[in-house]
């Protein structure tokens, strides 16, 4: 059993060790910051009833608490406001690397406070399981906003909802182009227009790749559609946005967002 644990842990840090070299490369050769963040998001698709409670006490009493002892965090927790597969909970976890990312559940789970205050969650028996199923994406910070932005509205718990938007490409060079088009302008031009946002990502490991993820938070609906009004109606916008090798047609196959609530316990 210890040959077996051994093996799999040095496994997992030589993968992690690989990629990580890999992506510092990449970013080395285009002149970027190689410190950009890393973004693991979940889904945590649960059954109506006692489970939710079950889950948001896991999370705001065991996880959370010994994600920020194992230096992990902020944490964004999220329900769905509207779109699809209701109720499934969002958890939004960043990584300092990709070191860290590959180490963080071990981490995590070494933990005895974890272990104990999260035990009913943990230990469910399979004829009452504590979720239906997890999904979870890994994505990379873009060169343009290298590390997750928390809005203003978190200290507080102030009223504030999130929209959550991917972006898919028909190959990956037309994924590159559109995270491109992003770090040359678009992303200034959303700051101008008031649409801010929480951390843009391309996926690295997920579904409906190529792809790329972005968080964005608002006041409430009404700044939503301001926001994006002043953003349709930038002239910089108008004029990136139909430059040849930038228009949707080319680089952009399918658009979908959702959109998401805080819980009374999220830091972001």
């Amino acid at each position: 059993m210890k040959r077996r644990a051994f093996l799999k842990s040095s496994l997992a840090a030589t993968s992690a060790g690989t990629l990580a070299a890999m992506l510092n490369a990449s970013a080395a050769e285009k002149g970027e910051s190689t410190t950009r963040e890393f973004y693991e998001l979940r889904l945590y698709h649960l059954r109506r009833g006692p489970k939710q409670k079950l889950f948001d006490q896991f999370y705001r009493e065991a996880a959370i608490p010994a994600m920020s002892r194992a230096g992990i965090g902020p944490v964004g927790v999220f329900g769905v406001m509207n779109g699809p597969d209701s109720p499934t909970m969002y958890v939004l976890i960043p990584h300092k690397s990709f070191e860290a990312f590959a180490t963080a559940n071990d981490r995590v789970r070494a933990d005895p406070e974890f272990q104990k205050a999260g035990a009913e969650f943990l230990n469910a028996p399979a004829s009452d399981p504590a979720y239906v199923r997890v999904e979870s994406s890994l994505m990379a910070a873009f060169a343009g906003i290298p590390k997750l932005e928390v809005p203003a509205a978190a200290d507080g718990n102030k009223p504030r909802i999130f929209e959550l938007r991917t972006y898919e490409s028909h190959s990956k060079q037309a994924n590159k182009k559109k995270i491109e088009m992003f770090n040359i302008g678009e992303i200034a031009i959303f700051r101008r227009a008031g649409l801010q946002p929480v951390f843009f990502g391309e996926t690295l490991i997920g579904g409906k790749m190529p792809s790329l993820t972005y968080l964005l938070v608002y006041e409430n609906m009404a700044a939503h559609d301001k926001s994006w009004g002043a953003f349709a109606a930038d002239p910089e916008w108008k004029k990136l946005s139909s430059t040849p090798g930038y228009t949707d047609p080319e680089i952009v196959s399918n658009i979908s967002n959702i959109f998401l609530r805080p819980t009374a316990y999220s830091q972001i």
